[in-house]
């Protein structure tokens, strides 16, 4: 792929779906990505850097900022061209859903019981999917950020948790512009005219000093400011890009 500071053409993006994987994705999870695959290649010119960083095989967290209802389709695009099907952490209230329910099902996805005391089985279910070599996508602060520019707000100790408890790699993501395509409070989307979404990933954080450590709330707010400071630094260069 071109990783030039243009974004992709309507051939380039359509040229990236032999890149996708088609394996394990689930027939409902699947054929919403084939469905919005489509309208994303006509209508939402992408540039996308960092695949490199995605490892093809294994364990990884994705770590992604959160600024629009449209975040979940470029996430799933940029680690789709990365190789990967990737496993979100959502509110268990989707399950719920009609149709819905049946795409999270399908997509091997992981429920979060926001505010329960089941909430912790989400990280369970997080790690568990990570030491069996999948790809899971997390939004670390936990809903859209409240910052009125757009910058990513504190995470919450979640991933960091799973991270230092399997140690696999965690890829820092930030995206911007899927905040135009879909502003927050609209559930409708605005892809008229033609929007760029730019998705751009770093080097797996380092946490290796952290491993052999008790998971303290020191410890796990130090691997959260690590893991929040790669994706603000991500941010920072295609917001000015």
């Amino acid at each position: 792929m071109n990783e030039s500071t243009k974004a992709l053409t309507v051939r380039q993006m359509a040229a990236l779906t032999r890149l996708m994987p088609r394996r394990g994705r689930g027939f409902w999870f699947g054929l919403t990505i084939d469905v919005l695959w489509s309208v994303v290649v006509l209508f939402v010119p992408m540039r996308m850097t960092g695949r490199e960083h995605v490892p093809k095989t294994g364990g990884v967290l994705l770590a992604f900022n959160h600024i629009s209802f449209a975040d979940p389709v470029s996430s799933t695009v940029f680690a789709l061209v990365s190789g990967r099907v990737p496993r979100y952490l959502a509110k268990a209230s989707l399950w719920r859903l009609p149709l819905v329910g049946s795409i999270m099902r399908s997509g091997r996805h992981v429920p979060v019981d926001r505010g329960t005391a089941r909430a912790g089985l989400a990280l369970t279910g997080a790690q568990g999917a990570v030491e069996r070599g999948e790809c899971v996508a997390v939004y670390p602060e936990g809903t859209f950020t409240s910052d009125p520019e757009g910058w990513p707000m504190t995470g919450k100790s979640g991933v960091a948790r799973a991270a230092l408890a399997s140690r696999v790699p965690v890829v820092p993501i930030a995206q911007w512009g899927t905040q135009r395509l879909l502003p927050r409070g609209s559930f409708l989307p605005r892809p008229l005219p033609r929007k760029r979404v730019d998705v751009a990933a770093g080097p797996a954080v380092d946490l290796s000093d952290l491993y052999d450590l008790e998971p303290t709330k020191e410890v796990l707010d130090k691997a959260t400011a690590r893991i929040m400071a790669a994706i603000t630094d991500l941010l920072a260069g295609i917001r000015t890009g």
